[in-house]
């Protein structure tokens, strides 16, 4: 009887959650606290245990909402060792478990992601500004975490459909929790392993609302691909494309990859596997966008950014960032706008925005107390 009235108030819950019943705010929160307490009270239970899960997270929810990060992320701890008891008693339980997991590692990641939820610092340490050591942690528990679900939905009945997009989606994630720690290879493995997972998905269930989400999935996917393929280094590219995991339609965009970073044309078609004439194509076709900013030290030391055209941009085609920052330095140099012998200065050129977190693809410093006027 205990058992049963917990489970109505879970019923009660769920339609107050779902919007189907109302309840004033200081009453949702007086009846989740009760629920959870009486969920709390049947431990051995498998059903009362996943449902703690799913409830404890409802509560991390509200004190995220609240700005209480640390006691938000200590209840979804609770909440995942409760789903984690559940899991193995019942399909519905272990699929609630890995979401659980997932939803965790997002939460974990968050400082580590822009408004976006794009990567903050893609090259990891390498990048100009890396992760503290405390979001470092964080993110790499939240790695974890979503390698776990990977796991729980790949033991899964994967004759069911239900199962298969639960493991495609854990794909998506790691390959997200990848990328904000720097290893943006590994990130786009498993984005293209889950790309290929939505289009047998596609196939298969054309046509229906579960269709649509697939479709949806990959427009997400190829965005991220098409973005990550920037953080790459040649030697990378090279091996994605020998282990079959570089796409033909993000071949373009590897070639151009390549190319900005300095890669000959010969090397490029080489080791990704084309002719000479496929790459002379692809890069005459396919632009990037070089974006530049020069910036000199005024007496009080603070850097002053250039107005145009040392601030700006351009259409770039089957030329490399060295290219473009060996141009603006002799411009400059013989430019009125060259401060003179003894007064630092220094350009900065990125592939596609100011700023890139992935880094400079030409940096050069001159001046007094700067290295020596050498392009890195």
């Amino acid at each position: 009887m205990q058992r049963e009235a917990v489970l109505r108030l879970d019923e009660q819950w769920a339609r107050v959650r779902s919007g189907a019943a109302h309840l004033e705010p200081r009453e949702r929160e007086r009846l989740l606290e009760e629920l959870i307490g009486a969920l709390r009270t049947h431990p051995d239970d498998p059903e009362c245990a996943a449902l703690l899960g799913l409830r404890l997270s409802d509560r991390a929810t509200l004190r995220f909402a609240e700005g209480d990060r640390a006691r938000a992320l200590a209840l979804i701890e609770e909440g995942l060792r409760s789903s984690e008891r559940a899991a193995p008693y019942a399909p519905e339980f272990a699929r609630w478990y890995a979401r659980g997991l997932i939803n965790h590692g997002v939460w974990l990641a968050w400082p580590l992601s822009d408004a976006n939820r794009l990567p903050r610092h893609p090259l990891g340490p390498a990048a100009e500004e890396g992760p503290t050591a405390m979001e470092r942690a964080a993110g790499e528990r939240a790695r974890d975490l979503t390698r776990a679900a990977v796991g729980v939905w790949a033991g899964l009945d994967q004759r069911d459909p239900v199962n298969r997009r639960g493991l495609a989606q854990a794909k998506v994630f790691l390959g997200d929790r990848l990328a904000e720690l720097g290893t943006a290879e590994d990130a786009v493995a498993w984005a293209v392993d889950a790309e290929s997972d939505f289009r047998q998905l596609l196939l298969a269930d054309h046509g229906s609302e579960e269709s649509a989400q697939a479709e949806e999935a990959l427009d997400h996917i190829g965005h991220q691909l098409e973005l990550r393929l920037r953080f790459l280094s040649f030697d990378s590219l090279a091996g994605l494309r020998a282990q079959g995991l570089l796409p033909e339609r993000l071949l373009p965009q590897a070639v151009v990859a390549a190319r900005v970073q300095g890669a000959p044309e010969a090397g490029i078609a080489a080791r990704l596997g084309l002719e000479a004439d496929q790459v002379r194509t692809m890069l005459e076709v396919t632009p990037w966008r070089a974006v530049w900013r020069v910036e000199v030290r005024g007496p009080d030391g603070l850097w002053n950014v250039l107005a145009h055209p040392w601030h700006s941009a351009t259409e770039a085609r089957n030329r490399t960032a060295a290219d473009i920052g060996a141009e603006l330095v002799r411009g400059f140099e013989a430019s009125a706008d060259h401060p003179g012998p003894g007064v630092p200065w220094r350009i900065h050129v990125w592939w596609h925005e100011e700023g890139d977190p992935a880094g400079a693809r030409f940096r050069l410093a001159a001046g007094l107390d700067a290295p020596p006027a050498t392009p890195s």
